[in-house]
């Protein structure tokens, strides 16, 4: 097989990126916008060792769980995956990479509870903008910094596309310079967007590599336009940096408050810019309370790592015993400390540390904690603080939260080995028709008393 082969292929699985999979001459072949069912004619447009990538240049068959696309930017964009297949078929997709992911790598064959899925295709309450060369938002294309343009992104709240375009106006109407990466010259980096799901109070921040933006009096009063009495606060991020981080350290009010409140689980939510908050409201709040199924936190001491704003451990600490959530992010931590603060939650600490070195100070302190939750990024929990967790701690249930079920099974695995065991599991569908799925596990010490 060579690069520019036409070649036959029947797509008979999906991988973790949302691309079909067919095999020619015992070679993996990916090709994306294609489904389980699909049969085509294939241009090869890649090859390594052991995969390729391909191009389809005719379907002779289509799959029967195909759908008209309904975006004119899918596949141009680095956001959506699946909106050529129809959602029972995205989800059945979702929990069978669960389901297989677990078993090849965790070495457990035990099948998860039903996919939770979602029943809101506009559930992002956050958008991140980054500008084209010619003053258009969008998002940035598949593994790359080029900006597909978009006017309407169907995953996000309409009110946004509003937004969008009248900063494009904006822009165009006062010659505002973008932001290049090449020549790190130019001033607008990005727009970011948060809305609130139970307040419906809103936060626009303007990313900027500079330290002020001209007439921005005048941008303030056409975001009011929009969100009118919901519109809570206007910022402007400084990010000079040469770096792929979105937001930089310091933010320069412009109007209104630092932050917006939401309400998630029943817990009074202080949002920051920098803040971690689930993009989907219901889901994260069936997801978290799955969270505290597993947990059962009556009368024990919780140990939150990874906690972000404390959204998890401040739902279940009304009826624990004890909590303390732990946070690398300063931001995070001090909005933590607020959200317990303004919900009359006394029984909460947040320690702003590394996870792996706050393990460590905490068995110092003879803390014992019955329950552990684990909510790590994508990178998962490193073995020296699953090692200290299982083997220090020796918690009765360790409630896992992944948003990457590689990693994931991978800790399992570990656990397992730590004498826990894999109970039960559930996928949640929190990013639909994109190819991300997040997973919360129940894993119980099958002996107790660590011996």
């Amino acid at each position: 097989m060579n690069k520019n082969d036409i070649i036959h292929l029947d797509i008979t699985d999906i991988s973790a990126e949302g691309n079909g999979i067919g095999k020619y001459e015992c070679m993996a072949v990916f090709v994306p916008k294609t489904a389980v069912g699909d049969s085509i004619k294939a241009r090869v447009l890649k090859v390594k060792k052991s995969y390729a990538y391909a191009k389809t240049e005719e379907f002779l068959y289509k799959s029967e769980n195909r759908v008209k696309e309904d975006c004119p930017v899918f596949s141009k964009c680095g956001g959506c995956v699946f909106r050529h297949i129809n959602y029972e078929s995205e989800c059945s997709l979702k929990e069978n990479r669960v389901y297989e992911t677990v078993k090849r790598i965790g070495g457990v064959d035990l099948k998860p509870m039903p996919i939770v899925f979602s029943d809101s295709l506009r559930y992002r309450n956050k958008a991140q903008y980054p500008i084209s060369a010619d003053g258009k938002t969008g998002f940035f294309a598949t593994h790359s910094h080029r900006v597909a343009e978009c006017d309407d992104c169907l995953l996000q709240p309409e009110e946004f596309s509003l937004a969008t375009k009248v900063f494009e106006d904006f822009i165009k109407n006062h010659g505002i310079s973008v932001y290049n990466e090449n020549t790190k010259l130019g001033l607008l980096r990005h727009l970011y967007l948060r809305k609130a799901e139970k307040t419906g109070e809103v936060m626009a921040v303007v990313v900027i590599n500079g330290d002020k933006l001209p007439c921005c009096d005048e941008l303030v009063s056409k975001f009011k336009e929009i969100f009118g009495s919901d519109l809570k606060s206007v910022l402007l991020n400084i990010n000079r940096d040469d770096t792929n981080v979105i937001l930089g350290d310091k933010n320069i009010l412009v109007y209104g408050d630092e932050y917006i409140t939401d309400i998630l689980c029943g817990i009074k939510v202080r949002l920051s810019a920098f803040s971690f908050y689930q993009v989907n409201h219901k889901m994260a709040e069936l997801l978290y309370e799955k969270a505290r199924q597993y947990a059962n936190p009556d009368n024990k001491n919780i140990l939150d790592l990874y906690c972000g704003t404390g959204t998890i451990g401040l739902s279940m600490a009304r009826t624990a015993r004890e909590l303390v959530g732990v946070e690398i992010v300063p931001q995070a931590i001090e909005d933590a400390k607020i959200n317990a603060k303004n919900n009359g939650i006394n029984n909460a600490r947040f320690i702003c540390s590394d996870a792996s070195d706050a393990v460590k100070e905490l068995n110092q302190q003879g803390f014992k904690p019955d329950v552990v939750i684990l909510d790590p990024p994508r990178k998962g929990c490193s073995k020296q603080l699953l090692d200290i967790v299982a083997n220090a701690f020796f918690p009765e249930q360790i409630v896992y939260i992944s948003c990457d079920v590689a990693t994931l099974a991978r800790d399992i695995k570990i656990l397992t080995e730590y004498g826990y065991k894999l109970t039960e599991y559930t996928p949640f569908d929190l990013f639909p028709r994109t190819a991300h799925v997040e997973t919360v596990c129940l894993l119980m010490r099958e002996n107790v008393n660590g011996s």
